[in-house]
């Protein structure tokens, strides 16, 4: 897979609704089908450890086909950024390297929640690069 392709997949709203089918994750507002791009958003309602929540993130900063970040702008974190970025690699593909830096809210035990929500929030992460990275995933168009 191409930088190109590898970021427009990331960027995909089907293909994120897809790969977060366990926690039935899907697009309520903003953009809610194809391509998200600069400055545009996009609410998520989902359940994860058996809790509905809602969050809207939006794409803060936007530099194709190297990299883009969206941020949480309301929703359950006290602060949520995912910054995606994509190279070529030594082996003719493409790296794709995953950021996340989030605060989780519960005041003072939100320390705790952050022990258990890092492994969580990892996992279903590496989980959605699996289906970026396969065939499983819907093609990139807008």
């Amino acid at each position: 897979m191409t930088v190109q392709q590898a970021f427009d997949r990331s960027r995909n709203i089907d293909v994120h609704v897809a790969s977060m089918s366990d926690s039935r994750e899907r697009a309520i507002a903003g953009v809610t089908t194809g391509l998200i791009g600069a400055g545009e958003e996009v609410t998520w309602r989902a359940r994860h450890f058996g809790v509905p929540f809602r969050m809207t993130s939006r794409i803060s900063e936007f530099d194709p086909p190297s990299s883009f970040v969206d941020e949480q702008v309301a929703g359950p974190f006290r602060s949520f950024r995912h910054e995606h970025e994509f190279s070529d690699d030594a082996a003719g593909g493409t790296l794709m390297v995953d950021r996340v830096r989030f605060a989780a809210p519960f005041g003072p035990l939100g320390r705790a929640a952050e022990l258990v929500l890092g492994p969580y929030l990892r996992r279903l992460i590496e989980h959605r690069n699996a289906i970026l990275a396969s065939d499983e995933a819907p093609p990139s168009t807008k």
